[in-house]
């Protein structure tokens, strides 16, 4: 793995995109943050609502490594890293939505089902969202519980079963040993916590290519766009059986559209023109989130939405881990370290990535084709700009690499046929 803090920039020659207007310019960290949020639970724009500090800073985590991250935001060398967590929870408020699947099922048992490091480069900035499979087989270091358990290291495990060994920062010390990079921030959301949150904005839109079925999350969905609110779109990001293939990686393709959706409906004047809207959001997003020391202090975090609320979409690329199938257990996946190591080289250089790969009929997600037809033409008071195509420095990432720019409209590729 290549030496640590050589930091990117990103790439995609992606669809067309509207241009928001300046209060959603100048608002569009609240966007961007809280699109995360609905999967992994980081609220950062939220975190400037100076009421709110109470409940932010209530059962902080500790990361490893806190004491030396630096008082300002412009002393980051090369960017910065967040890691959010989605955690697989029972709790009794939601249980019965899950029937069998929770009965019997303790707070010792929740997994980190969701897990995405969010980098957001140095100069010029761009965030790139890269998700880990949940059973990636990685090696997991020592960590300590709540209870000042101390479990060995392990050489082998699946990365959805770290939270259950040391918590959020359990994870977040196995993504920095598999990565290389430094994780500054961490949060976490329970899945309760996202029907809560995505009530509190009236939903996502999302794409379905095909019909969706599954009768292990209850979706029996036709083709179109569907608005998802509550358990609905809790059932979207966790569907697999439903989609692509049926393994964990298409599920990945879901939540990478939801995140995508959920950060344009954030910067729509239904949500940043509405201010109860957004203090309800603000306040929900806050009661559902476990998040790290580092993520309680309102100046930082204003410094960190001030760094990234120019970002345009176009800059803002979600990946997927590069993996490979276990040769010991074929539902498992392992490193594709190779690919890997290319793809954090031009992240940590700041470069502009390119995606090569293309997407295929069995994978769980494709990329939804501009409609140029004049019935599809934005409103008159509207503008819509071509996402750039790579320059001549852009960096091809390995065609293992999956992945799309926020400013590309995709939809779930289900498997009925």
């Amino acid at each position: 793995m290549s030496e640590k803090i050589r930091r990117r920039k990103t790439v995609a020659r992606h669809g067309q995109l509207r241009t928001p207007g300046p209060i959603s310019q100048l608002l569009k960290i609240i966007g961007i943050s809280l699109s995360v949020v609905l999967v992994s639970g980081l609220g950062v724009g939220a975190f400037v609502v100076s009421d709110l500090y109470g409940t932010a800073t209530a059962g902080a985590v500790e990361l490893d490594g806190e004491e030396t991250i630096p008082p300002d935001i412009s002393a980051f060398e090369g960017g910065f890293d967040l890691m959010l967590v989605g955690l697989d929870t029972c709790e009794e408020k939601y249980a019965h939505l899950f029937g069998e699947r929770c009965e019997g099922k303790g707070e010792e048992g929740n997994l980190n089902d969701v897990n995405i490091l969010v980098h957001v480069s140095d100069e010029p900035r761009r965030i790139t969202a890269v998700s880990f499979p949940r059973d990636l087989m990685v090696p997991i270091p020592e960590c300590t519980d709540a209870n000042g358990n101390t479990t060995s290291a392990m050489s082998k495990q699946p990365l959805n079963s770290a939270y259950s060994y040391g918590g959020l920062n359990c994870v977040a010390r196995t993504i920095t040993e598999l990565t290389g990079q430094d994780v500054e921030f961490a949060a976490s959301v329970t899945f309760g916590g996202v029907i809560e949150i995505t009530d509190a904005i009236g939903g996502v839109d999302v794409c379905l290519a095909t019909p969706i079925r599954d009768r292990n999350t209850g979706i029996d969905w036709p083709a179109g766009t569907r608005n998802v609110q509550g358990l609905e779109a809790l059932q979207f990001l966790r569907t697999r059986y439903g989609v692509g293939d049926g393994s964990d990686l298409g599920r990945i393709g879901n939540q990478q559209q939801y995140m995508s959706s959920l950060a344009r409906k954030l910067i729509s004047d239904d949500v940043l023109g509405s201010v109860p809207t957004m203090l309800k959001l603000a306040n929900t997003a806050l009661s559902n989130l476990e998040a790290s020391n580092s993520l309680t202090n309102p100046m930082m975090i204003a410094q960190v939405g001030l760094a990234v609320k120019d970002v345009p979409f176009e800059d803002i690329v979600f990946l997927q881990y590069p993996n490979l199938t276990d040769s010991q257990d074929n539902a498992k996946v392992v490193p594709d370290y190779s690919s890997a190591e290319a793809m954090w080289d031009a992240i940590n250089a700041n470069e502009q990535l390119e995606i090569t790969h293309e997407n295929s009929s069995n994978e769980g997600v494709i990329v939804q084709e501009p409609d140029t037809t004049e019935e599809a033409a934005p409103a008159p008071e509207e503008t819509v700009s071509e996402a750039p195509a790579p320059t001549a420095s852009a960096v091809p990432l390995p065609n293992t690499v999956k992945g799309n720019s926020a400013a590309q409209q995709t939809c779930s590729n289900g498997n009925i046929r």
